[in-house]
């Protein structure tokens, strides 16, 4: 998980000891704790807890960062993903006056999906007092979904207890026997594709087309090479789906290919794209001796950008190759990217 990185409008670092100040004015605002007062700590104890936030990164090479405006270099909250038991929590405080300007969900978009790519192996959870109705809407625009309730140490006797979310998770099902949901994919599909999505068919297409494919699809992790990624919710819930597949060619054993992304067209807002995505990296990074990635759309969808923020770059381009309908030509462009992240590098020669 990187260290550091900006999102539109913001830095996200890594706390140092200069942040102090900060970190307990931050933190003992009374006018950011007005859904949980008794839960505020006295300067003292922010510095005790702002101590463990720089030795959880110490320890673990991540945590809550200090979020700073790109414009001015102004700190302007704390947020990000840190271990909380059996789990990794999910937190975002901003200053009063940064309110109102969608940095808490900026932030809490970019937590989760980084914490998906990166961190396998424990959800990300947050836990919000059920009357902070602002929290909850970021949570929720971050990808999490609700999944019970539990009475947290700084809740009231006489209060209700805090409501619990948590993010989907992308589970990689390579043996065709064990998908689970088969009807459930034929649904998501046809429902993306009825949608306006471009996912392999031109719009209207039957079930018993998208079926056809799907089928090919299955014939193909038979084979052993391809993998089903599915997005999930914490109720086992299909969200989204896409398949890696690789060549039959040697000289390709190091690349992937990502083919039918698609995520529920009703959940659009929710940051489930960029979540399916980031853990469809993680599938591939999973697998032996990958190091490649590359995908193709279709032009004029304006997934183009979607897919730069995943950090793919456009290598090719064939103009018309795609024909939606006659006199309907669409280019056929193709993204690639690198897992570890550096810039792809061209060979010298022709």
């Amino acid at each position: 998980m990187p260290f550091e990185t900006t999102t539109a409008r913001l830095r996200l670092r890594r706390p140092v000891d200069g942040d102090l100040p900060f970190h307990v004015a931050l933190h003992t605002d009374p006018r950011l704790y007005t859904h949980a007062p008794q839960a505020m700590r006295t300067e003292d104890e922010n510095r005790c807890v702002f101590d463990g936030f720089v030795r959880h990164w110490d320890e673990h090479g991540f945590g809550y960062w200090v979020v700073e405006d790109l414009a001015t270099g102004a700190p302007v909250g704390m947020a990000g993903v840190r271990h909380a038991g059996d789990h990794l929590n999910l937190y975002y405080r901003f200053d009063h006056d940064a309110h109102g300007r969608g940095y808490a969900r900026e932030v809490a978009r970019e937590a989760v999906v980084l914490a998906t790519e990166w961190l396998p192996g424990m959800p990300v959870r947050a836990v919000v007092r059920p009357a902070h109705h602002a929290s909850l809407r970021t949570a929720e625009r971050a990808g999490l979904f609700r999944a019970g309730t539990v009475r947290h140490a700084d809740d009231r006797p006489d209060e209700e207890p805090s409501v619990v979310l948590e993010a989907p998770r992308v589970v990689g099902v390579a043996d065709v026997e064990r998908v689970p949901s088969r009807e459930q994919v034929l649904d998501l599909w046809c429902r993306v594709n009825d949608a306006g999505g471009a996912v392999g068919f031109a719009p209207g297409a039957g079930r018993d087309e998208v079926e056809a494919t799907l089928a090919r699809h299955e014939a193909t992790m038979a084979a052993g090479r391809a993998v089903l990624g599915q997005l999930l919710d914490p109720a086992g819930r299909l969200l989204g789906l896409a398949w890696w597949d690789e060549s039959p060619t040697p000289l390709l054993a190091h690349a992937r290919w990502l083919y039918r992304v698609m995520v529920d067209p009703d959940l659009q807002g929710r940051n489930l794209g960029r979540l399916l995505m980031a853990g469809m990296h993680r599938l591939a990074r999973e697998m032996d001796g990958v190091e490649l990635v590359t995908l193709d759309y279709r032009s004029g969808t304006g997934v183009g950008g979607f897919y730069a923020r995943c950090g793919y770059t456009e290598v090719g381009r064939v103009p018309g190759a795609i024909r939606v309908a006659p006199g309907d030509d669409r280019d056929d462009v193709i993204m690639a990217r690198r897992l570890d992240g550096a810039a792809l590098q061209p060979h010298g020669g022709s």
